[in-house]
């Protein structure tokens, strides 16, 4: 059948909306042997992930009270009586494709906050986490300490990941996740340069893969105090480590035992920040 494109192509193409010159990564590593298939990919593709919404009025996102509010908000959780908790995944250094599966098959919302310099080589692999209902954020281009770092080279490590998020994803990250948590003034600054509009940290830490201190290997703790369970609004740490997908199954398991649920955080942001929330429903405190 010369000169016609295939339907699998054309499906792909339009669902993306982008030609096959825009697609490098994904074409180049198809054939990595961490990539799924080109079946469960384009299976995905076609599906539309649609996270379960909160009631209007049930929440607030509150800055993070150790962090002077600056030209871009900073959080750590948020607040809310919803008995859920929000899984957020950092760097990107180790793939694991049985954890891609288990996100689609049972559904979790997550939050990816990607160093972009491990899109290299792997585009696939992040591909197919955007593709099961995973945004794409910027954790900085290297990962160094921000506050480190002169203006000049902060608001290049942000606006440069983001670029390269943008042209891979197609969408343009508008939450930052400062690595380490390491943060000041001129981070804040260099976001709002780059088209951040919040930074967003985290009030919970599970030591996937690691030992943490104080909870030992695989270990699960919270930097507020708050005892050594979940509590609604937790956003939790996570890291793209060897074992993942085990690492995955294990939290899931605590956070069921104890009554709660993973939800998409960006349903609970309001669309000025960033989010998929009305404006109209909240206000950062």
């Amino acid at each position: 059948m010369r000169g016609k494109i295939p339907l699998v192509a054309c499906l792909v193409a339009g669902v993306l909306g982008v030609g096959a010159g825009a697609w490098p990564e994904v074409r180049t590593h198809a054939a990595a042997d961490t990539a799924p298939s080109l079946r469960e990919d384009l299976t995905a593709l076609l599906a539309d992930q649609g996270w379960e919404r909160p009631k209007p009025g049930s929440w607030t996102v509150e800055q993070a009270a150790d962090i002077p509010r600056g030209p871009v908000p900073t959080i750590r959780k948020i607040t809310t009586q919803d008995r859920v908790v929000f899984l957020t995944i950092d760097d990107g250094y180790e793939y694991d494709p049985e954890f891609v599966k288990l996100v689609r098959q049972h559904k979790v919302p997550i939050l990816t906050f990607l160093t972009s310099t491990y899109v290299k080589g792997q585009g696939q692999y992040f591909w197919s986490l955007r593709n099961a209902g995973s945004r794409m954020e910027n954790h900085s281009v290297t990962h160094p300490a921000m506050n480190t770092l002169p203006l000049e080279q902060q608001r290049k490590q942000i606006c440069d990941a983001s670029a390269t998020i943008t042209q891979q994803y197609g969408m343009r990250p508008v939450f930052f996740r400062p690595p380490f948590g390491a943060m000041n003034e001129l981070t804040q600054q260099a976001a709002k340069e780059c088209g951040i509009k919040l930074i967003m940290l985290w009030n919970t830490e599970f030591y996937n893969g690691t030992t943490g201190p104080g909870v030992g290997f695989n270990g699960f703790a919270r930097g507020d105090g708050g005892g050594k369970g979940f509590q609604p609004g937790d956003i939790v740490l996570m890291h793209y480590r060897k074992g993942l997908a085990q690492q995955f199954q294990m939290i899931l398991g605590w956070i069921r035992q104890q009554g709660f649920r993973p939800a998409a955080i960006e349903n609970y942001i309001p669309r000025s920040l960033g989010g998929n929330a009305p404006d109209t429903a909240t206000t950062v405190k």
